[in-house]
């Protein structure tokens, strides 16, 4: 039985509008004002929802539940299994004791609390928040720089400023994988809209961090490594999102960004050390030195997983693996069973299982191939396996719930209504495109989330304006990361790292004027591109269904793996015999002593 939406079930556009708001009011107060738990904030906002599906809108029961399991499954495929790739990859890292000798190699370059800042709460935060994200780098780049003797309030503060940056590009792409299933705009089109937009941010912002530390003075005295970082970052940022896609240019950036800072070291020391008037006495080892075949072997996991999910991005590598393994499963009462406004029926795509191409896949592969080579047992990879399953659990729920809330107010119509209220701020729809991805960061914590809740709304807005929507849909992302720095689950990351549980409200006051700076920032970008600058928006066309793979297109695709299995191979014989040779090295200087 086929249904047509309805865009104003009320009579008044304005206050059917407010109608489809209440799901969004409600998880704004639950998370603000109640406090609520994220998980238990989205189930109660889905389930509202889907009340109003039936109750305002008049969309049959079986629609809404289906709508509901459809977005649930998305947000489980590919969406945690992406985060899960990147987690237990990491997980392994840490128990394996790896992650120490990045750690430690990291801070004993220098020093000067600046440059340390620059390295580990920008390049590397940037680089974890690519790889991992979901907390993550904050948590880690906090602790590091409380460990090397920082404020603990300014090491909190700081990592999350420096996040700011490469959000959008977070968990693999996750965040624009997302945005590109809800708003039917390419993930390639997105990350280019957003890799013209982010490395703006990223060249000033070294400079912006710095200033915040240590004042202009003494900010001019390190500006060769604010420009070598800021600018080695927002030039790979932009050269990945272009070229290679969403999934990595946090991971690339944020690796060329540190190596270059790192050879500018050797060759270039600022004239005198700056440190805190004040500061903590150091608990974390900085003289500890690493030989090159130590820091590699600790480096292989990210290595292995940067070379396969690049595999798992080329389209003749996606084809090949797709034309092996890929199950779409339509689900009842949706597929062309909604009716839009315009009399047409609403595209809804059947739920893809490419369960060998999805780049979650590759960096789960990357993990297991990493477990011999971290120096692990194979039980040892299984109890990480399972505790990262226990890390993730309510992540998991709350990211299927928020992602099966906004597929209910898409597919019953109140992302429409609310999308033709909102058009109606006309011109100046651009400039508060970013403002709804900074509230939504700011409510859910994630830019996944956030893309999942606003960026079908923003499409559809933009549409009605006569705007390119993927200027839009973009905006969404790159305005949620300055909302990142403040958002209440941050902010608790931020304070459980460094030990200043009870002290929230200190870091938020010390971040959120930063993050209003920002998002202006973004806002009059946005503007610009919208209406001055549209050479700079990509071409594309819509998402359409997938076909098969021709021969040649298989034999390509066939031929890169090849490629890949090679380098693999290359990279894990090279970590066996480094590792022999230290185990001989080991040996020879215990027998000299003895």
């Amino acid at each position: 039985m086929k249904w047509t939406q309805t865009i104003d079930p009320l009579g008044n556009l304005l206050l059917s509008a407010l109608v489809a708001a209440i799901p969004v009011i409600f998880i704004f107060w639950a998370l603000i004002i109640k406090r609520m738990k994220g998980y238990l904030a989205s189930l109660l906002t889905l389930l509202i929802a889907m009340i109003l599906a039936f109750v305002v809108y008049g969309m049959p029961v079986k629609t809404i539940f289906f709508s509901a399991v459809h977005g649930a499954l998305y947000g489980l495929f590919p969406i945690c299994w992406i985060i899960f790739g990147a987690v237990f990859l990491y997980n392994l890292t840490v128990d394996s004791g790896k992650f120490d000798v990045i750690r430690n190699f990291m801070v004993a370059v220098t020093p000067d609390r600046r440059l340390q800042a620059l390295i580990i709460a920008f390049s590397f935060g940037a680089f974890l928040e690519g790889a991992a994200g979901m907390g993550a780098p904050v948590a880690i780049t906090a602790s590091m720089l409380v460990g090397l003797g920082f404020n603990p309030l300014y090491a909190a503060a700081i990592c999350l400023i420096s996040n700011t940056a490469p959000v959008a590009f977070g968990s693999v792409g996750t965040p624009i994988i997302i945005a590109a299933h809800v708003s039917d705009i390419p993930e390639m089109a997105i990350s280019q809209m957003i890799g013209r937009t982010l490395p703006i941010l990223s060249v000033v912002l070294p400079f912006y961090l710095i200033i915040i530390m240590s004042g202009v003075k003494k900010t001019l005295e390190v500006l060769p490594a604010i420009l070598v970082s800021g600018i080695s970052f927002a030039f790979f940022q932009w050269l990945t999102a272009n070229y290679l896609g969403p999934m990595l240019p946090d991971v690339l950036a944020g690796l060329a960004s540190l190596f270059c800072l790192i050879i500018l070291l050797r060759f270039w020391k600022p004239r005198s050390v700056w440190r805190f008037e004040e500061e903590p006495p150091v608990t974390l080892e900085t003289t500890k030195m690493y030989t090159a075949g130590q820091i590699f072997n600790a480096c292989v996991p990210f290595l292995l997983m940067t070379v396969t999910v690049i595999a798992c991005g080329l389209q003749p590598v996606k084809d090949t693996l797709n034309a092996w393994g890929n199950i779409k499963i339509s689900l009842p009462g949706l597929q062309n069973e909604i009716i839009g406004p315009d009399g047409n029926p609403v595209l809804i795509k059947p739920l893809e299982l490419n369960y060998l191409s999805n780049s979650g896949t590759g960096v789960i592969l990357a993990a297991l191939i990493s477990i011999p080579l971290l120096g692990l047992h194979w039980q040892d990879g299984y109890k990480t396996f399972l505790s990262t399953l226990h890390q993730l659990k309510f992540p998991v729920i709350t990211i299927m719930a928020v992602v099966g809330f906004a597929f209910v107010v898409n597919n019953s119509g109140m992302s429409v209504t609310m999308a033709m209220a909102l058009a109606g701020t006309g011109a100046l729809f651009p400039f508060f495109s970013p403002v709804l991805g900074w509230l939504g960061v700011f409510l859910t914590g994630s830019d996944t989330s956030s893309n999942a809740l606003f960026g079908k709304l923003q499409a559809t807005s933009a549409t009605a304006l006569g705007i390119d929507p993927v200027v839009t849909v973009a905006a969404n992302a790159s305005g949620g990361v300055t909302g990142k720095m403040i958002s209440p689950q941050s902010i608790a990351i931020g304070t459980a790292a460094v030990g200043l549980i009870g002290k929230e409200s200190s870091l938020f006051r010390f971040t959120v004027k930063h993050s209003f700076i920002m998002l202006a920032v973004i806002c009059v970008i946005t503007v610009l591109q919208a209406y001055v600058f549209t050479w700079i928006i990509p071409s594309y066309t819509k998402t359409s269904e997938s076909v098969a793979a021709p021969a040649s297109q298989t034999t390509s695709g066939l031929s890169y793996l090849a490629v890949w299995a090679f380098v693999v191979t290359c990279i894990s014989v090279t970590v066996l015999l480094t590792r022999k040779k230290e185990s001989y090295q080991n040996r020879k200087t215990g027998s000299l002593h003895a």
